[in-house]
């Protein structure tokens, strides 16, 4: 049996390689992400290569509503949604009296309102079949406080203590619920974010979309609910927890400084 998943972001980095993934798995896809022109070119290529059925649904889903638009037209179609991947996502960099309040509302709204509508309405009907997976993508950024990137890690904060609470309760009803929390990861994100300078990236060798995809994907499959890529990743994780916050501000500060 051919399971649909439901992929965001699904242009590019970590989005686009679970969608691959998912179609070698010989699953069918519905992928959203906000350019027509590339989920064209990317449904043209999964489809022959895999022989899946890929639909495409361009949206913009830092805009209010959209989750809602994508979950009637989904409905609409008479497909059922076996994996939701909530992949899409985006950061900014600054002192937060200094950064543009447009792009952190569309940030708020994509990255937090977006991934909980779409949970929502999605996850309510795989607890009426007991089965599906969700995956949400958090970050490292959720373990800590984030001075220069305060509401982005704020918003990961969120994603990850949402997936950990609704996991508990779902797991009652047949469906996995995970949050993937990758490092920094060579996409597009670093630029977006105006990150390139910072001494979390500067001349470091991050890990690859495809790397990072593969092991949130098993992740999910197995039915673990906080999966941290990497080791170093998962020693930061645990070790700057045990630290003052205080403290951990002042050294995740010092890392996404630009470097001089």
């Amino acid at each position: 049996m051919k399971h649909t998943a439901l992929v965001t972001g699904s242009s590019g980095g970590i989005g686009l390689e679970i969608a691959k993934i998912h179609a070698e798995n010989g699953g069918d896809l519905i992928l959203v992400a906000r350019s027509t022109t590339k989920l064209k070119a990317i449904r043209e290529n999964l489809e022959s290569k895999y022989g899946v059925s890929v639909e495409i649904l361009p949206k913009d889903l830092s805009i209010p509503d959209a989750a809602e638009e994508i979950y009637h037209d989904v409905s609409d179609r008479g497909i059922e949604v076996d994996f939701l991947m909530n992949c899409a996502g985006f950061g900014d960099y600054g002192y937060f009296h200094e950064t543009n309040w447009e792009k952190e509302e569309m940030m708020i709204n994509l990255n937090m309102l977006a991934l909980t509508q779409l949970t929502k309405l999605f996850g309510r009907k795989m607890i009426s079949r007991r089965y599906g997976h969700i995956m949400n993508v958090a970050s490292t950024a959720a373990f800590f406080p984030g001075p220069l990137m305060s509401v982005y890690y704020a918003t990961k904060h969120y994603v990850l203590a949402f997936t950990e609470g609704i996991a508990n309760e779902w797991a009652d009803f047949g469906v996995k619920v995970s949050a993937l929390c990758p490092g920094p990861t060579a996409t597009g994100f670093q630029v977006a974010a105006e990150l390139e300078g910072s001494k979390l990236v500067k001349g470091r060798k991050l890990a690859t979309p495809e790397e990072v995809a593969r092991f949130g994907y098993r992740s999910l499959l197995d039915g673990r609910i906080v999966a941290v890529h990497g080791f170093t990743n998962k020693l930061l994780s645990v070790t700057f927890g045990l630290l003052p916050d205080a403290v951990t501000a002042k050294l995740v500060r010092n890392m996404q400084e630009r470097s001089r």
